[in-house]
């Protein structure tokens, strides 16, 4: 019988669809979803890769041992969870699957962009209460306006093509990768995407460069009061000065699916109170970090990451 491709550790749930993929390629699957993060460093000795998604961090400690591993793939967008230089210092590459979930999040991110401008979450509170409010909830249109979106990698350029069909200018900031910026959107700089967007999306990685990047200064820079969206990942957004801004009214509106603690039983005093504000805020909407999270793309994830090992081996 001959040897398989590689070896792969999985630590996580996963769909079952996964496991089909891996064996059209000659790989050998070692499904172990029960196992403790602490149990990683030493199995990873036997194995050629490892697939994960939010079970733990992946460090230098965590490959010490792993000298057969040729890469950790991330089922999922964003890779925060795992050291890229202690892996690229010893060779191993890094995967993710951010293309897997770009639809799902591009999809919700108007969703939640529409449910905000035409006030359907507090409409329907109100409704479900027998009050039928029809002027108090007159919206506004997404036609016609600015939407400047922050990040132009998968997240960002499919939120632009599922935009597009609405009949609002599209413009886009994205510090690192500037040339992948194209119709339907314009390329801008900050401060121009700050003094004409009506709207604001952040899509962008945490990274230490964009940790807080939303602070009090970004808001006070905004020419006009904006509706926010936020499907990124919470710790780029410092959340207090948020608040303040809601409060103010130069933050029309907000849509949150990531906070900067999504721990809720954890919460500090301050945040807790930010977190209550939020809570209760008629112009904001919380999901629980579900942007990318569809049926479909549990699915288009592992197809993604499965191609990408199979070109890496």
């Amino acid at each position: 019988m001959a040897s398989p491709a590689a070896r792969i550790l999985i630590i996580d749930e996963m769909h079952p669809s996964l496991f089909p993929l891996l064996e059209g390629i000659g790989a050998e699957a070692d499904y172990r979803p029960d196992m403790a993060p602490a149990d990683v460093r030493q199995a990873l000795a036997e194995y050629n890769g490892l697939i994960i998604r939010s079970k733990m961090r992946v460090t230098a400690e965590t490959i010490e041992l792993a000298g057969q591993l040729k890469f950790v793939a991330r089922a999922g967008a964003g890779v925060d969870n795992i050291d890229a230089q202690a892996l690229q210092e010893r060779g191993i590459a890094l995967l993710g699957a951010n293309e897997g979930n770009r639809q799902a999040v591009g999809e919700f991110a108007a969703g939640v962009l529409v449910a905000l401008v035409r006030h359907i979450p507090r409409s329907d509170r109100q409704v479900r209460e027998k009050v039928w409010l029809r002027e108090e909830n007159r919206g506004e249109e997404i036609s016609g306006k600015t939407v400047g979106i922050i990040g132009y990698g998968n997240m960002g350029q499919r939120f632009a093509k599922v935009l597009s069909g609405f009949g609002c200018r599209i413009i886009a900031y994205d510090r690192f990768a500037p040339g992948k910026i194209q119709a339907p959107a314009e390329n801008v700089t900050l401060a121009q995407l700050q003094a004409d967007a009506d709207v604001v999306s952040l899509h962008i990685p945490y990274i230490s460069e964009n940790l807080g990047m939303v602070n009090d200064a970004f808001f006070e820079s905004l020419r006009k009061p904006v509706w926010f969206l936020n499907t990124s990942r919470g710790d780029v957004v410092d959340q207090a000065a948020l608040v303040r801004h809601l409060k103010s009214g130069k933050v029309k509106g907000a849509a949150l699916d990531v906070l900067e603690n999504e721990k809720l039983k954890t919460l500090t005093a301050a945040q807790q109170e930010n977190f209550q504000y939020l809570a209760t805020a008629d112009n904001v909407i919380l999901t629980p970090h579900i942007a990318g999270w569809t049926h479909e793309s549990y699915i288009k994830i592992n197809e993604v990451l499965v191609e990408k090992i199979r070109q890496l081996l």
